[in-house]
C-alpha cells in the first residue's frame, strides 16, 4: 500500500470510517501476524499481539500522526508488544521454537508442482528452525527488515539504538542464517 493511500485511510479512520480500519487491517494482517509469530518464537500469541496493537492504535488515533509508512509503524508496534509478551512470559513454557514462522515463506509464482511444493515446504521448515535459533535481537532486526519492510534507520529509531548496531545485528543474523542453511541465504 502506498504511503499516500495509508495517509488517506488514516485520515478517513480519524473521521470515523470503519471501512478504512478494515482496509488497513486486511492489508497488513498476514505480514504482521507472521512478524509477531517470528518474534515470539511461537504462533499462538501472535493474534493477541496483533489485536493489542490495533486496539492501542485506535486508542491513540486522536493524536496519531503518520510520518512514514503505516506498515512500518505497525511493524514497530508489533515488535514492541512482542517484546512485552516475552518479558511477561519468561518463566512459562513456550511452543516449539521451530514452529515460530509458520506463515513465513518466500513469494513464489504460479502453483508449484508436488515436487516443488515438497522442496519449498522443506526449505520453509529449515528457515523457521534457523530463525528460531538466532538470538532475539538479531531475529527481531532480520524480521523487521525483511518481513516488516523497515529500514535500518527506522528500526534504530524505534528501538532507541544506533543504526550501526541495527546493521551489525542484521549482518550477524544473516551470517548465522547462511551458516546454518549452508550459504543458501542472500542478504
Amino acid at each position: 500500500m502506498a504511503v499516500f493511500e495509508d495517509r488517506y485511510l488514516v485520515w478517513r479512520l480519524k473521521r470515523g470510517n470503519a471501512h478504512a480500519l478494515c482496509r488497513i487491517y486486511n492489508q497488513y494482517e498476514s505480514d504482521l501476524l507472521t512478524l509477531a509469530g517470528g518474534l515470539l518464537g511461537r504462533t499462538g500469541d501472535a493474534p493477541d499481539v496483533l489485536q493489542d496493537v490495533f486496539v492501542k492504535f485506535l486508542e491513540s488515533l486522536d493524536t496519531f500522526e503518520l510520518t512514514g509508512s503505516l506498515k512500518g509503524y505497525l511493524a514497530t508496534c508489533v515488535a514492541n508488544r512482542a517484546r512485552d509478551y516475552l518479558r511477561k512470559d519468561r518463566g512459562r513454557k513456550t511452543e516449539d521454537r521451530g514452529r515460530c514462522l509458520e506463515n513465513f515463506h518466500p513469494a513464489y509464482g504460479l502453483a508449484p508442482s508436488p515436487v516443488e511444493a515438497a522442496i519449498v515446504a522443506e526449505q520453509r521448515q529449515q528457515l523457521r528452525a534457523a530463525l528460531a535459533e538466532l538470538p532475539y535481537e538479531q531475529r527481531e532486526v532480520v524480521l523487521l527488515h525483511l518481513q516488516g519492510g523497515l529500514k535500518f534507520r527506522e528500526i534504530a529509531n524505534a528501538q532507541g539504538i544506533a543504526a550501526k548496531t541495527v546493521e551489525s545485528r542484521y549482518r550477524y543474523g544473516i551470517e548465522k542464517l547462511r551458516s546454518m542453511l549452508n550459504d543458501q541465504v542472500e542478504s
